[in-house]
């Protein structure tokens, strides 16, 4: 069995806002020459995510206010007990929370092996630094 690993470095200008990372995440595939195997897509910070879902912009606004009104963005100690430690991302731990950590696709003749319309995103919900992906494959 073969292992390879690639991170993607992502620094998103808004406070929330999501990427499709699909044809990266694709590359990473090419690059591995794994043709079978399982695909590891992992957010490695506590306020972004990593998720499949269609790539349609309306649907990517129905998510930003649907978190929104589960966990507003409130920089005060308040609302969110964990902005009492200094931090104001209360929120963002929440949102990260929801839309999850990862996603595993199974990668079959070389290729993402998807539904119909699944793409894969990146989440970003305390934006403006510099954030990374884990993309792990493995397989023969």
């Amino acid at each position: 069995m073969k292992s390879y690993n690639k991170e993607l470095w992502f620094n998103i200008p808004e406070r929330m806002g999501f990427v499709n990372i699909t044809a990266d995440v694709d590359s990473a595939i090419q690059e591995s020459g794994i043709s079978n195997g399982l695909c590891l897509v992992n957010a490695m910070h506590i306020t972004a995510s990593v998720f499949i879902n269609d790539d349609e912009s309306g649907l990517h606004e129905d998510y930003k206010r649907w978190l929104e009104g589960l966990a507003p963005f409130d920089p005060s100690p308040s609302r969110y007990y964990h902005n009492r430690t200094g931090e104001d991302n209360g929120d963002a731990h929440h949102k990260r929370q929801i839309m999850g950590r990862e996603v595993v696709i199974a990668v079959t003749d070389g290729r993402l092996h998807f539904g119909t319309w699944e793409q894969i995103f990146y989440g970003e919900f305390d934006g403006k630094r510099d954030k990374r992906v884990l993309v792990k494959i493995i397989g023969e």
